[in-house]
């Protein structure tokens, strides 16, 4: 079973087990416009909450995105680096940036759930 986070920055973390994977989500990517490059992290890099894991550029600017939590890199979507325009178009689908391991799933309970998020960009 998976259950799904969101941040204040626009990040989400749907955790499976140990595993979550993260991407941003719709209202980010809607208003960053059309994605035309994502600068991926190494797998294997650790990551703090907090820290820039992925930079998106899009016509309109370029952007960090955060980690949510704190853990290690297990996996990136190397299909965006032929195609961003999958974070435009399934950002809580195939659109997701990276997957890892959590070191602390306790700074889950500091993310936001769907209904809180939704309420923070009304």
């Amino acid at each position: 079973m998976s259950k799904t986070y969101f941040t204040e920055d626009h990040e989400w973390i749907r955790v499976e087990g140990e595993t979550a994977t993260v991407g941003i989500t719709d209202y980010a990517q809607d208003q960053l416009g059309d994605l035309v490059f994502v600068e991926l992290p190494e797998v294997g890099k650790s990551l703090s909450k907090g820290d820039t894991a992925v930079v998106v550029e899009s016509v309109k600017a370029a952007s960090d995105v955060y980690a949510p939590v704190d853990g290690e890199v297990t996996e990136v979507n190397e299909a965006l680096v032929s195609d961003p325009s999958l974070v435009n178009s399934a950002p809580m689908g195939d659109g997701w940036l990276w997957k890892m391991k959590l070191s602390d799933e306790s700074q889950l309970g500091n993310l936001m759930d769907e209904d809180a998020y939704k309420a923070s960009i009304a």
